[in-house]
């Protein structure tokens, strides 16, 4: 399986256990409830070894609440999200690192009703 789509995976399934509404692939509709996830852009950079593949994965993932008066939930599910990154180690091909995360909180004027928006970016070691 290709280590993009595996992390992809651990990702989606460790979230999920978390108990946090996550989408992937689209954002939901418009009458979706808030607080949720998205799994969204991910990037994969690899560099070919004698002994097998190593690289990077790069993943974003989205936090949204419609409510700014919770910003400590957003953060407290951006943290618990990276604690559910750093618990991934190994998945069935691949030995992983979480090597960097990036959390950003920002208001979110897209809508009609004003959202609180938590991004985090984070970068994963393969081998």
């Amino acid at each position: 399986m290709d280590p993009q789509q595996e992390l992809f995976t651990a990702l989606l399934l460790a979230i999920q256990s978390l108990g946090y509404d996550i989408y992937d692939g689209y954002l939901p509709p418009e009458e979706t409830p808030y607080p949720f996830v998205y799994l969204a852009d991910s990037q994969l950079t690899d560099d070919i070894r004698k002994g097998g593949v190593m690289g990077n994965v790069y993943q974003t993932i989205h936090v949204w609440h419609n409510n700014p008066a919770k910003r400590g939930t957003v953060s407290a599910m951006m943290l618990n999200i990276k604690t559910a990154c750093r618990k991934i180690d190994h998945t069935t091909n691949f030995t992983w690192i979480l090597r960097n995360t990036d959390q950003r909180i920002l208001t979110d004027t897209t809508t009609k009703t004003p959202l609180l928006h938590g991004i985090l970016e984070v970068e994963f070691k393969f081998c």
